[in-house]
């Protein structure tokens, strides 16, 4: 399975932050949407990033509660990863693990197609281990 299955699967859309607004912002985005992260841009609307709530979480722990009036960059990792539409189930299990992130955000050029999360893998390679036990099932039947 490739990647824009999955987003053709579960959607396009995507949450974003501008990295100067605050963090308690980015709290109640969370909140709001009832999701796990944002995707961060800069000042012209490109990604730079994915903030999570561990990284909200990781800040509050540093920084205690006054930190939710900081600016979202302060809480961003260095390192963003990001894959193209072309990329298989199992080549963002393999960067997720390797990098430990949760959230991949798929790009093509210029233009965002997604965000795909850990959570948007398990459910496809459950539906594809289902599918693939019916087709065992049918063949063994016939």
């Amino acid at each position: 399975m490739r990647v824009e299955a999955i987003l053709n699967a579960k959607g396009r859309d995507v949450i974003t932050i501008r990295e100067m607004a605050t963090l308690e912002d980015a709290s109640r985005l969370l909140d709001a949407h009832g999701i796990g992260a944002l995707l961060a841009e800069d000042g012209q609307g490109r990604p730079v990033a994915v903030l999570s709530e561990r990284d909200i979480v990781r800040e509050m722990a540093l920084n205690g509660a006054a930190c939710l009036h900081r600016p979202v960059a302060h809480a961003l990792t260095a390192a963003f990863i990001t894959a193209g539409a072309d990329a298989s189930l199992n080549d963002l299990m393999m960067l997720m693990t390797e990098r430990r992130v949760r959230h991949i955000p798929i790009i093509e050029g210029d233009a965002l197609l997604g965000l795909i999360s850990i959570g948007d893998l398990v459910k496809a390679r459950l539906a594809d281990m289902e599918a693939e036990a019916e087709a065992l099932q049918a063949y063994i039947r016939s």
